[in-house]
């Protein structure tokens, strides 16, 4: 039996921000997921209240913004970028590329919903 997992054609679901989510793996500890930023879209600026995001960067270009990280940062990213969105960070991002942005996102602890 194999634990890989391929994505689906559609999507799983809207994240509240607006990107599109496709479930990888869950676990007791933690989650995993890909999201993918159409060309050209913001996502809408939200918050965690009880999950900490690691992203890593697979595809396209575009600018993440975290407000409390050193008071506000705008961060270029692309392929093999990585951060960090802490619990209760409000952040944003865009894809300012001619490709879709797509990332990993890790969750700790799942995410709830």
């Amino acid at each position: 039996m194999s634990d890989h997992v391929q994505l689906k054609r559609e999507f799983d679901y809207l994240a509240p921000d607006g990107s599109e989510i496709y479930s990888l793996v869950v676990g007791s500890k933690g989650n995993q997921c890909q999201c993918v930023l159409p060309v050209g879209a913001v996502s809408q600026a939200v918050s965690h209240k009880t999950i900490e995001e690691l992203w890593f960067f697979l595809e396209g270009s575009g600018e993440v913004y975290r407000k409390g990280i050193a008071d506000s940062e705008i961060t270029p990213v692309s392929a093999g970028t990585s951060l960090v969105i802490p619990v209760r960070t409000v952040f944003q991002f865009r894809n300012t590329g001619e490709v879709p942005l797509k990332f990993l996102i890790t969750t700790m602890p799942p995410w709830p919903g």
